[in-house]
């Protein structure tokens, strides 16, 4: 017999929840082999529990009453070009959150939520305009992942990256964790698994003891700290001196390359002066710059910076000798693009979706 877990004010958690051990555990009074039959329909088919029909009829109402799914697919948008794919997720709890899948020719990319919402006030980014609501479980992280594994095929997901709603260290545990099941249960490798941060040095030092070497991307958008205290607040805890030390340490841990990520605003952070102390700081931690034009949000009156002056700013740092790239935006017609995620209004159970035009072959 099965038992529930005990309710409370948080959501219930889902099957992804539980490793195999404790899968175990809730199977106990069942033939061994359940719990293979389990596994497999979860993290190698991807199926939903419903559709694991090699468990018997009984016992898949049984784990659906006791552990349904976190994750109620409410609402569906597809780019024009048929390449990004964003999903509203509703939560058990009334809450929302929201997942990209984006397609290259052989393979996908799944930006996934970390949490409702966000604490770190950027103004420029739409999920700081509605400030935190809560942390998601570690469950919760993993479903995002295995549909969009399954939505992917027949290409392979080959990459995750923490980069939708929600500060990940901010919620380290559960990201954590996340992280271990998605490398160990889901196979993909770390270096194909990223974590963003706007800067919170504890977090980023916590990495730099972990054992899996997953890649680390620093939303900078400053290089001095009088500006990057009005665009990025985390920064008066932490300035820009305390965030470079500490990627120091990852950086000595795992010997791996670290990202900055640039949001270009109009007037405010492309200047020439701003591009030499962001060279500065890259020639001492050998780091990469992915530079993106601000995406519009309805909180953020200011315009990014013009495909222009992206350029000129990415070649002032190549002069200076920084690597930096200019990231593709993917998804800015259905609000999927960076900065863009946001549920601030309770999902609706509609199921709405852009037509796919396919590019011509």
């Amino acid at each position: 017999m099965i038992s529930s877990p005990e309710h409370s004010a948080e959501p219930l958690p889902s099957l992804y929840d539980l490793d195999r051990e404790s899968l175990a555990d809730v199977l106990s009074s069942e033939p061994r082999y359940r719990v293979d039959q389990l596994w497999k329909g979860l993290y190698e088919d991807g199926r939903t529990i419903d559709e694991i029909t090699t468990l018997p009829k009984g016992l898949r109402t049984a784990l659906t009453d006791a552990y349904p799914v976190a994750l109620h697919h409410c609402v569906e948008r597809h780019s024009e070009d048929g390449e990004t794919v964003k999903w509203l997720w509703g939560l058990r709890d009334g809450d929302g959150i929201e997942t990209v899948l984006m397609h290259y020719r052989d393979r996908s990319t799944v930006c996934v939520s970390s949490q409702a919402g966000c604490a770190m006030a950027c103004d420029f980014c739409a999920t700081g305009q509605e400030g935190f609501r809560r942390h998601l479980g570690t469950g919760e992280i993993i479903e995002q992942v295995i549909h969009a594994r399954r939505t992917a095929l027949p290409r392979r997901l080959s990459n995750v990256v923490f980069m939708g709603m929600g500060e990940p260290l901010a919620n380290y545990g559960p990201v954590w964790d996340a992280i271990n099941r998605i490398h160990g249960d889901l196979g993909l490798s770390a270096r194909h698994l990223t974590v963003s941060t706007v800067g919170l040095v504890p977090g980023i030092r916590r990495m730099a003891n972990e054992t899996l070497p997953v890649s680390l991307a620093v939303s900078l958008h400053a290089a001095t700290n009088d500006l990057r205290d009005e665009l990025v607040p985390i920064n008066r805890r932490w300035p820009i001196e305390a965030l470079v030390d500490a990627c120091h340490e990852w950086v000595a841990a795992f010997g791996r390359r670290l990202s900055f990520e640039w949001a270009l605003i109009d007037g405010v952070n492309d200047s020439v002066g701003q591009a030499a102390a962001l060279a500065d700081l890259c020639r001492e931690l050998r780091a990469h710059v992915n530079l993106i034009p601000l995406n519009p949000t309805p909180g953020y009156p200011t315009i990014g910076t013009p495909m222009e002056g992206v350029i000129e700013f990415r070649d002032e740092l190549r002069r200076r000798g920084t690597n930096a790239t200019v990231r593709q935006n993917r998804g800015t017609d259905i609000d999927a693009a960076c900065g863009q995620l946001r549920a601030s209004q309770t999902p609706s159970p509609v199921r709405v979706a852009s037509p796919v035009r396919r590019r011509a072959t």
